[in-house]
Parts: structure tokens; C-alpha cells; sequence
């Protein structure tokens, strides 16, 4: 049987964005699976949430977004340091860039290799990739929770660490007033999880936990489309849930018996087929995700760093 191509470096079809008013200035850009962007605006200046991996992409974004608004941007708001949602900043010009301090910490360490790789795993994302000036430095970091005054009568916008998940620095934004959540990659929405830079029992457990616990009415999660309503916003968070237990339980159960990580695999594929194999970056994202779970299982507390050869490396042994 011929080896399934790298990552999603065969799908170069064009997706279709679909631009939602989730409310009085609330903007959700999703696109069939691809990552998630959206903007808040507050009385004379807007939010931005994410900036996709280029300028050149980030451009076009922006000028469906002025057909709404021309408010400057103050803030760009990056949830995780991952290339392809921030090294589109620079389009922005945006007076401050707020991150995670972890994730500040995590660009210093990792940020080259993550670029280089996730530019090989998605070509078609890389628009305009010579745009990109260089790596994305937060100029604002916390480590907790952040509020941001929207000003007049528009209320807050709530910048809050729920902790480990995703990747270490990954956070939520929420507007209480409308009881709408920007997720990030926290939560999918029928989309499959990327978790190669993930803390799997936290985040399946006291992460989520924490999001659920938040109320939200509508979510727009990294990927896939909004959640409308308290039970879609809960089937998306049970979803995100259910693919890390079955990924941490058969991957501990292959460990537990002495198999082998293209074991791992296998079986985690078999249990996760059915229901997810159809949703957007599903082959491409799993066999990625299984490294880091069986690594992560075994006592490798931190993701060791993806770098273009590593993911070709995993690719063959667990894709062919």
C-alpha cells in the first residue's frame, strides 16, 4: 500500500471562509476546518483574536473585517504560539500584542522549528510565505487572567488561562455580557484534535473542566464552525474530551501490555475511526499525536520539540 502523503501537504484545495456577526461587533471568520479568527470591538478600537501564518492571509482577513469596522486594532490577541495563528501579526500593526508568558517563554525555545515545521505539514496555509518578517514576540504577557475595558457600554473582554492543554500557553477570551467564548485549540468543533504539543490528562481533565464551567452560550473553537447554543457549546467540549481519554486510554493500554508506538497507533486509529475519521486533519494530525501521548505517558513531562525531520520521522514509521 503507498504511504499516505506528508501531513496536509496534498490538500491545496481553496476553503470556503463563511464571516459570522455573532453579535454587536463580535466577528468569527471559520473556513471548513482551517483555523479559526475572529475580532471584538470595543468603543474605538477593535480586538483581534489570532492572526493566521502569514501577513499576506491576514490581509485578506482584515479587509472583510473593514467592511464592518475601521477602528484601529489595539490589541492581538495570540492564544498559543503555534506558527500558523501568529506569524500573520505583523499585518496587523496592532499597538500591543497580548500572549500567554508561557507562550512567550515557548517562541524563545521553540518558535524557529515550530514555523519551519508546521509550514512543511500545510503548505496551503503558508500564503505569501516570504511575508512573514520573523518570528511573532507578544509585547504584553500574563499569567493568569487579563481584562480588557471595551469601553461605553460594551463591557469586558476576559483573558483567562485554564491551564494546561493544548500547548502550555493556551488561553480563552470571553465576553460575559454576551456569554461568547473564543476557545482557540482548547476546543474543536467537529474538527480533529492536534496534539502534539499537549498535556493530555490536564487538559481532559481540570482544562476543560474549567472552559465548561465558564457558561458559554456560543463558542468559536481553533477549528470548525461556531457552536450556537448551550448544547452545541457542550457537545464540542464532550467531543475535544472524548478524543484525549480514548487517545490516553489506548495508548496506556498498548505501554501496559509491552507494544510497540506503531501499535499505539494502530489501535488509537481503529478506536478513533468511526466517529472522527471524516473531520478535517484527521489522518494528518494523529500520528503526531500519538508520539507526544506515548512520550507524555512515559514520564516526558514537557513535548520535545517538533522540527521538520521529527515529523517526517514519525510520518513514515506510523503513517506508511
Amino acid at each position: 500500500m503507498a504511504a499516505k502523503p506528508f501531513a496536509s501537504s496534498s490538500d491545496l484545495a481553496a476553503k470556503e471562509q463563511t464571516l459570522e456577526v455573532l453579535a454587536d461587533g463580535v466577528y468569527a471568520l471559520t473556513a471548513e476546518g482551517d483555523p479559526n479568527i475572529g475580532a471584538v470591538e470595543g468603543e474605538d478600537f477593535v480586538v483581534c483574536f489570532e492572526a493566521l501564518a502569514t501577513p499576506v492571509a491576514a490581509q485578506k482577513w482584515l479587509a472583510r473585517l473593514r467592511e464592518y469596522t475601521d477602528k484601529p486594532v489595539r490589541y492581538l490577541v495570540l492564544s498559543h504560539y503555534h506558527a500558523v495563528r501568529v506569524l500573520g501579526a505583523s499585518a496587523f500593526d496592532a499597538e500591543v500584542i497580548v500572549a500567554h508568558e508561557n507562550t512567550r517563554a515557548l517562541v524563545a525555545e521553540r518558535g524557529k522549528e515550530d514555523w519551519e515545521s508546521e509550514f512543511a505539514r500545510m503548505p496551503r496555509l503558508a500564503d505569501g510565505a516570504d511575508s512573514v518578517p520573523g518570528l511573532t514576540w507578544p509585547t504584553l504577557t500574563f499569567s493568569d487572567r487579563m481584562t480588557i475595558d471595551l469601553g461605553g457600554d460594551r463591557g469586558d473582554l476576559v483573558l483567562q488561562y485554564c491551564g494546561r492543554g493544548h500547548t502550555e500557553g493556551d488561553f480563552v477570551a470571553w465576553l460575559p455580557r454576551h456569554r461568547i467564548l473564543f476557545a482557540g485549540d482548547l476546543v474543536e468543533a467537529e474538527a480533529a484534535l492536534y496534539t502534539g504539543d499537549a498535556f493530555h490528562r490536564d487538559w481532559a481533565g481540570a482544562t476543560l473542566d474549567r472552559v465548561a464551567a465558564m457558561g458559554a452560550e456560543m463558542l468559536v473553537g481553533g477549528r470548525g464552525g461556531v457552536s450556537h447554543g448551550a448544547p452545541a457549546v457542550g457537545s464540542a467540549i464532550a467531543q475535544t474530551r472524548h478524543f484525549l481519554q480514548v487517545l490516553i486510554t489506548e495508548v496506556g493500554a498498548v505501554q501496559q501490555h509491552g507494544g510497540t508506538l506503531k501499535e499505539a497507533f494502530e489501535r488509537s486509529h481503529a478506536a478513533l475511526h468511526e466517529r472522527y475519521g471524516r473531520w478535517p486533519i484527521f489522518e494528518h494530525c494523529l500520528p503526531f499525536d500519538i508520539s507526544r501521548v506515548w512520550d507524555e505517558l512515559s514520564g516526558v513531562e514537557r513535548p520535545i520539540i517538533w522540527t521538520a525531520e521529527r515529523d517526517q520521522e514519525v510520518w513514515d514509521k506510523l503513517q506508511s
